[in-house]
């Protein structure tokens, strides 16, 4: 019998039809955020007409950068130190529930 037959096979092949049914997230960090006006509430659509995310999918906001201007910021996820630069800008982070 030849090797290749002989040898166990591994791995795995992904299949489209899961590919569709992950939940898409989109990761935006604080540095970006620093455009919007003080005082503002950042939430997805906004985000969406900043042109900073696509449409429809989950928002994590990452620490990396610094916030200057104090922001109401709503997504689905935060990072630590996103968390901790918005609240020390004197912003709130407020979580999302996903829909």
């Amino acid at each position: 019998m030849p090797l290749q037959r002989r040898i166990p096979k591994r791995g795995f092949r992904r299949l489209l039809m899961h590919e569709r049914e992950r939940e898409q997230i989109s990761v935006v960090n604080l540095a970006r955020l620093d455009r919007f006006a003080g005082g503002s509430t950042v939430d997805p659509e906004a985000l969406v007409q900043a042109g900073l995310v696509r449409p429809g999918n989950a928002i994590k906001v990452l620490g990396d950068g610094a916030l200057s201007v104090a922001l109401t910021v709503r997504a689905h996820a935060f990072s630590k130190s996103a968390r901790q630069k918005i609240e020390t800008a004197g912003g709130t982070a407020e979580v999302i529930e996903a829909a």
